[in-house]
């Protein structure tokens, strides 16, 4: 299994085991209500799929000439560094 599934498997059955706790002690369990999860479900979802729609996004747009160089755009950080040097 992957390290990711083992997180979230791990986090689930943490969140079980509080919840069991709590209906045992007779407390309220602290987690929102199901509305609430829903609205961060709705906000997860869109962020990430904002991420990836401005990604595809920003890849067509680009032209092939601004792709960044190999070294992560160093060396054309440094050409336009010299441009806008402050005197």
């Amino acid at each position: 299994m992957s390290r990711t599934i083992v997180r979230y498997a791990l986090s689930l059955g943490a969140g079980i085991l509080a919840g069991f706790l709590c209906r045992l002690m007779g407390v309220p369990t602290p987690a929102p209500p199901w509305i609430a999860l829903v609205g961060l479900l709705g906000i997860f979802l869109g962020e990430s799929g904002g991420r990836t729609l401005l990604t595809r996004l920003r890849r067509r747009s680009a032209p092939s000439s601004d792709a960044p160089a190999p070294d992560g755009g160093e060396s054309a950080r440094r050409a336009n560094g010299r441009k806008n040097r402050r005197a």
